[in-house]
């Protein structure tokens, strides 16, 4: 199995984690909100928004496009944070599947 199809599979592991988890009907941000110069425009969305519109859409378009994959990928660690007071049967399942997506990134 090629990166980018692992990495296809693993995104939608994850979006059927966050939908389990309630973080995917989140709502779209303002489209200003896209134009921040901040890690995971922390200035203008909330990470669950971050993940989907931006993280996700990016990661899932150069799947698409069979194109050069990131070098490196660390967003498990940032989750895992901003989920901290998330009860763990919450928490750890986005965890997991966030560090595998990060896991193949790096790899790839």
């Amino acid at each position: 199995m090629s990166s980018h199809d692992e990495l296809a599979r693993a995104l939608r592991e994850l979006k059927t984690t966050l939908i389990e988890a309630e973080l995917w009907e989140v709502s779209p941000p303002d489209p200003q909100a896209f134009d921040s110069q901040q890690p995971f425009c922390v200035d203008t969305m909330v990470l669950p928004q971050w993940l989907r519109y931006v993280f996700m859409a990016r990661l899932q378009a150069l799947v698409d496009a069979r194109a050069t994959l990131p070098a490196s990928c660390a967003v498990a660690p940032a989750m895992e944070v901003w989920l901290k007071d998330v009860p763990a049967s919450r928490r750890e399942p986005v965890v997991r599947e966030l560090a595998a997506v990060d896991r193949i990134v790096t790899q790839a």
